[in-house]
């Protein structure tokens, strides 16, 4: 059984998520609107099967959403140019920490940015 393996994807928000959505808002204090808005997570999928499972409001057996709500309402495509660079990793955790530091070098640059 091949060893599960974990990546970091990037998807760009229409930015009605930044007007009409105050928790978005306050979470990108350094927006100055030329830029994107973007969410970034991690998944043992690929982008395009989590973007998928995202827009569809996909649940686990359990019936626990797993789709994130920005990205379903929002989201408009997958940014690989953002996110292409990064190699998959082999542990969960591992790909938690590259999903918060790309999200924050992300804001850096003046995105507005949200992830998990």
């Amino acid at each position: 059984m091949p060893k599960r393996q974990y990546c970091v994807y990037v998807v760009e928000l229409s930015k009605r998520v930044y007007t009409e959505n105050y928790r978005f808002r306050e979470a990108n204090p350094q927006f100055n609107g030329v830029l994107e808005c973007l969410y970034v997570g991690m998944t043992s999928k690929t982008p395009q099967e989590r973007f998928q499972q995202h827009k569809t409001g996909y649940r686990n057996k359990k019936g626990h959403k797993l789709s994130s709500y920005f990205v379903q309402k929002y989201g408009t495509y997958l940014r690989p140019s953002l996110y292409n660079h990064i190699k998959p990793m082999s542990s969960r955790s591992e790909a938690l920490k590259m999903e918060k530091q790309l999200a924050l070098e992300l804001r850096r640059r003046r995105y507005a940015v949200w992830f998990n």
